[in-house]
């Protein structure tokens, strides 16, 4: 068992009148952080279940009277799978409105209907985003030693909890498979009623292939028979799914900047391994310097969400092929990081440090990455 770092963010709020939405994949463990919260505060606590007809039933009726006999004695409500609650952000805000002291925890998979919630809850949210699991939560159950000797095995399948208790490779490749096929894809084929499930497919598996370079949607689209609109769709679904993230370039209007394109990457790496059906080890891939960027940005991102690290996050390039894989923008101060799988020694871009003079650079390698991703 793992505590996630979430879990006590998310208990530091627990007291003020808000309603906290906590999102992420499917199997991430959403669920497993409201268990330890419900069970830490049982008494006062109610638990309902989004996707059980009997919860639907009692949130139906939408008037004050009706939530406050239901809450009579709770002061904090959890509702697991609210996505599939019709027009849950309105009974939620009556609620959150009318009955003090309260606090209202939401789950969903995907910001798919929860997105609704952005209006209702204006000043009244809390979004919280979960991710498989991060280094600072693997290292509660392992040493130094066992933490480097672990690195290629997240490299190849990735950071998804169960994977602690699946000791065999090919069972690993199973479950990631499984996984794909059977959840990450489920909200995007209900809710947004995609009925080609084979493009969604075919467009994951050709942004795996180009991750951390810019992406051509006109380009794609040809490859896909879809139009370029059509793409942007489905790749923001993915995103909002939380199977892949995008990265914009960063510019202040040096013109050689490149601004407009976009760089895509998948929030685990064993996922994107499954989508290609490639789980060979890392002594015997060619792509281990893609394997290595986007594991070491993704663990990035979800230390700068669990430390509540608030930051801006680019890439840089110019027209002439000068780039940097990840631009920080903190307080309006920039923080420059190339990743690199060897232990090289690089400057920083000519350009960049011209035009930035006051920004940092540093190179993140297997040698000093839990100085970056770790407590």
């Amino acid at each position: 068992m793992y505590h996630r770092s979430l879990q006590k963010v998310i208990e530091k709020n627990l007291s003020k009148q808000k309603v906290s939405i906590l999102l992420g994949a499917r199997r991430v463990g959403k669920t497993e952080i409201l268990q330890a919260i419900y069970e830490s505060r049982k008494d006062t606590t109610l638990w309902l279940n989004g996707e059980d007809r009997d919860t639907e039933v009692l949130l139906e009726r939408r008037s004050e009277a009706n939530y406050r006999k239901l809450l009579a004695g709770y002061n904090l409500l959890i509702i697991d799978e609210a996505q599939y609650i019709e027009d849950v952000s309105r009974k939620v805000k009556l609620m959150i409105d009318t009955i003090k002291p309260l606090h209202i925890i939401i789950t969903g998979s995907s910001a798919f209907d929860l997105s609704q919630m952005g209006e209702p809850l204006v000043g009244r949210s809390i979004t919280y985003h979960l991710y498989p699991l991060a280094q600072m939560e693997w290292k509660q159950n392992e040493n130094l030693l066992q933490i480097k000797q672990n690195l290629e095995d997240r490299l190849i399948y990735g950071s998804y909890p169960e994977l602690s208790s699946i000791e065999n490779d090919d069972d690993k490749a199973i479950y990631l498979k499984e996984l794909v096929n059977t959840y990450l894809l489920k909200d995007i084929l209900i809710f947004e009623q995609i009925n080609n499930s084979q493009k969604l497919r075919d467009l994951l598996k050709l942004i795996a292939y180009q991750v951390g370079s810019e992406v051509s949607l006109d380009e794609i689209g040809k490859q896909l028979g879809m139009s370029k609109n059509t793409v942007s769709r489905y790749l923001d679904l993915l995103a909002k799914a939380f199977v892949i993230y995008s990265r914009s370039g960063y510019s202040n209007n040096l013109r050689k900047e490149i601004v407009k394109s976009k760089k895509w990457y998948f929030v685990d790496n064993g996922v994107r391994n499954a989508i290609i059906n490639d789980f060979r080890p890392a002594a015997l891939r060619s792509d281990i310097g893609i394997l290595w960027e986007q594991y070491i940005l993704g663990e990035r991102i979800k230390y700068n969400e669990y430390k509540q690290i608030h930051t801006e996050s680019y890439f840089w390039r110019t027209y002439d092929q000068q780039e940097i894989d990840l631009i920080e923008q903190k307080n309006k101060k920039l923080s420059a990081f190339e990743c690199k799988w060897k232990d090289t020694i690089i400057k920083a871009p000519t350009a960049f440090t011209k035009s930035y003079p006051k920004a940092t650079f540093q190179v993140i390698n297997h040698e000093n990455y839990l100085d970056w991703i770790d407590d």
